[in-house]
């Protein structure tokens, strides 16, 4: 068997292999150890055909990084993507590459202020992301200029074809500089890009990365139909019903990851979170914590979580499903490695079933549909492993300490009482079924949620959000000041810009409502309407 290259062979400089160690990337991707060296050589044309998921972004980016002159103020490379969302993704990626290089990097894209673009394009920037329509804006108002730029990369070349773009892609050519290197990067390789390439590209050296066995059987993909307001509660339960849970939770953006990761620290899990806003010292962090175990929950976007190289993940959940089937791909086989058992776990709601039956056709994989488990099955689990876990105390060493506390207690009372106590006293929330809220079946309820549910339990809505400066647990201290109420009882917390949600047991939620009117004012707290 061939031996992997490191990052260190590829003829990357230091500063270069510094930013990579700092990302967290172990080792180049095949698509990565082609296209480095050929890339830095700068000598010829490229066409790299790789599927999606596989590093192309740091296979272009890293070398690209090596060719900027920082003290230039002048734009030296642009990048061609077909959607807002790669744009960002990849300047995104880029930036947190360059490791202490002065480059400036921006996305340019529809939908976002041209005033914005325009400013940050005066004040100098080396490397330019942009979809085709936009950046046509700016070639037509001509603040954008191309002539000088030395690499010009169409990032998902086929795909930008798939949506239209050949046109804008051959105008955005007729104003760049003639002498700049090209480089396409394709999935796949249609008559059409090699008609593109032989007519603006004047030789190429084609870079292949054979395609690799989609997903492994190591790891049982599964997937859960709730509504969207219940997956935080269908989460909670997955991580309680196991054992020993230890696994990466994706979300799409990084304000969803932000969410998750308080809402699971609320309720007491060992959870961490990385995105792009994170700073790198953050991140390192984090990655080191979570590799340690010593955090048994790593929530992440897509972007943020390349690089993380763990093989004992036992899960991988899709907390909101992927925006196309490489990146589901390219997830779940963070799980399944190094001959060790995973599952992959993705949620959706009733109207994204046919895109994962898309996904599961493009995987040529079996994605089994799963019940979310039942409050009763979960305390049963509960109370298995704290019984195994006490069984393992009693056939070690206990401290005499302990032994003479125990037969004072037991003077006088009864064993089972006294046990009874002790169990209470030390897991009474751990065994609660109160902790969890109910979820009801996704398409039986057509995706629309009663007031009251079945469990006696009322959603409230809140004149208080975030611009108000609260936050789940300022809301919850809000409450328990006014109205006898337990923490505990207040589930399912959703803190918007200008508004509320929570969910309460229905006896307490009038008791609410009544300490929260006051006479000539709107209320403050109401029940939810329904949808």
């Amino acid at each position: 068997m061939k031996e992997k290259k490191q990052f260190s062979e590829l003829g990357l400089s230091g500063k270069v292999l510094e930013a990579i160690t700092k990302k967290g990337f172990e080792e180049p991707t095949p698509i990565q150890a082609l296209t480095i060296p050929v890339m830095l050589r700068d000598d010829t044309n490229i066409i790299a055909q790789a599927q999606t998921g596989t590093g192309k972004t740091a296979a272009f980016g890293l070398p690209l990084l090596e060719m900027i002159n920082p003290d230039s103020k002048a734009v030296q490379a642009l990048i061609l993507a077909p959607t807002r969302e790669l744009a960002i993704q990849v300047s995104e990626e880029i930036s947190s590459l360059k490791g202490n290089m002065n480059i400036k990097t921006i996305p340019i894209y529809g939908g976002q202020s041209i005033d914005q673009q325009l400013r940050r394009l005066k004040k100098g920037v080396h490397i330019v992301v942009g979809t085709p329509g936009r950046i046509i804006d700016h070639l037509k108002r001509k603040t954008l200029k191309l002539g000088g730029i030395e690499h010009l990369i169409l990032d998902e070349a086929d795909e930008m074809l798939n949506m239209g773009f050949i046109d804008d892609m051959e105008e955005i050519m007729k104003h760049t500089n003639p002498k700049k290197r090209t480089l396409l990067f394709s999935a796949t390789m249609p008559a059409r890009i090699k008609n593109l390439a032989e007519k603006y590209m004047d030789g190429y050296e084609l870079l292949t990365v054979a395609k690799e066995r989609l997903t492994t059987n190591l790891t049982e993909q599964i997937y859960y139909e709730v509504r969207a307001s219940e997956k935080f509660e269908a989460l909670c339960r997955i991580i309680d019903i196991e054992n020993d849970f230890y696994g990466l939770i994706f979300c799409r953006t990084k304000n969803d990851v932000d969410t998750v990761s308080s809402r699971l620290s609320e309720r007491g899990y060992d959870a961490e979170a990385i995105h792009g806003d994170i700073s790198q010292a953050q991140r390192e962090k984090t990655l080191d914590k979570f590799k340690k175990q010593k955090a048994n929950i790593l929530v992440a976007t897509d972007v943020a979580a390349r690089g993380i190289d763990v093989n004992n993940l036992t899960h991988v959940i899709n907390f909101a499903l992927p925006q196309d089937p490489e990146a589901y791909v390219h997830r779940i086989g963070r799980t399944g490695r190094a001959g060790n058992q995973g599952t992959a776990i993705t949620f959706i709601t009733p109207s994204e079933y046919k895109k994962l039956m898309f996904i599961q056709r493009f995987a040529r994989t079996d994605i089994k549909k799963s019940h979310i488990p039942k409050v009763g099955d979960i305390i049963q689990a509960k109370k298995k492993k704290i019984s195994d876990e006490l069984n393992v105390i009693l056939d070690g060493n206990i401290d005499s300490t302990y032994s003479k506390w125990a037969q004072h207690m037991l003077d006088g009372n009864d064993p089972t009482e006294i046990l009874s106590a002790v169990l209470n006293y030390c897991f009474e929330d751990d065994i609660n079924p109160e902790a969890y809220g109910n979820i009801c079946d996704a398409r039986s309820s057509g995706g629309k949620g009663n007031r009251i549910d079945q469990e006696g339990k009322a959603r409230l809505f809140v004149a208080l959000g975030k611009k108000d400066g609260f936050t789940p647990k300022k809301l919850v201290r809000l409450i328990t000041d006014k109205v006898s109420i337990q923490n505990k009882q207040i589930r399912d917390i959703q803190v918007m810009d200008r508004f509320s949600f929570m969910t309460v047991p229905f006896e307490k939620a009038e008791k609410i409502v009544r300490n929260f009117k006051e006479n000539g004012k709107k209320p403050l707290i109401t029940h939810a309407k329904k949808k």
